[in-house]
């Protein structure tokens, strides 16, 4: 299927590795042009050169998306080099747990306020595409507390703000959508640190999933590129969960 995002440019938070890196690379691979940032430049410009090297044009730097002035000049600078923005993946996650004022403090700057900066500063982008979409990406534990944690707070609220999007600027003809993952193995992130630290954890989680499996970047990023995708052009303001059956209950 032809996505038809060749020639397109999508942006993308936090895209140099895990959830973030695999998204942009499965815009590469369908000839969109990907901006990114991560807070190591590094990484940043190895996954640049990564991207150039599937043929498109790559635009990156370090950022620290809490910092609103430098998330509005990186999302400048990339829609210059880019030759404008279509798409926006708003992927950053403070991953924030625990009690204490600045967790939460850190945790609203870097889920909440940084993908409201982002759109803000894309969205004169979006209005002149053709194909203006944004892409929120949340996650299941927005629908399930486990605790009175910052993370599912924050992205409750997330999930609240995309659907407000999407009917604020449907008439402008850009859509705003939501990804929602479950429990997705990166090696070196968050399960891959249970993992090695808390076996026992890992396993009952593995048993916890219908699948009897953790998903994969890959099958987020194939979720994401699609909803972004103007083969996805009449969907807007929806909620995707991508956890293989692990969320209880029917989302209405």
């Amino acid at each position: 299927m032809d996505l038809q995002l060749k020639g397109k440019s999508a942006i993308i938070t936090g895209g140099s590795a895990g959830i973030g890196w695999s998204t942009a690379e499965c815009f590469a691979q369908e000839g969109c042009n990907v901006g990114l940032c991560s807070r190591s430049e590094e990484k940043v410009q190895k996954a640049v050169s990564r991207l150039e090297g599937m043929g498109v044009k790559a635009f990156g730097r370090a950022v620290d998306v809490a910092d609103g002035a430098a998330l509005r000049s990186w999302v400048e600078d990339a829609a210059a080099a880019l030759g404008g923005i279509d798409i926006v993946v708003a992927n950053v996650s403070a991953l924030g747990s625990g009690e204490g004022e600045e967790q939460w403090k850190r945790a609203v700057d870097v889920d909440l306020m940084h993908t409201v900066r982002l759109v803000d500063a894309a969205k004169p982008y979006l209005k002149d595409s053709d194909a203006g979409s944004i892409v929120i990406v949340s996650s299941v534990s927005a629908r399930r507390p486990f605790g009175a944690q910052p993370y599912g707070t924050l992205k409750s609220a997330l999930n609240h703000y995309g659907k407000g999007l999407a009917v604020e600027l449907a008439r402008e003809g850009i859509r705003a959508n939501v990804v929602s993952p479950g429990t997705i193995y990166i090696e070196d992130g968050f399960w891959g640190n249970i993992e090695r630290n808390n076996p026992k954890m890992f396993e009952g989680s593995l048993k916890a999933n219908p699948m009897g499996r953790m998903g994969t970047p890959e099958e987020v990023a194939r979720s994401i590129v699609f909803l972004a995708s103007p083969m996805s052009s009449f969907t807007t303001g929806t909620n995707l969960l991508v956890d293989g059956a692990i969320t209880p209950g029917v989302q209405m």
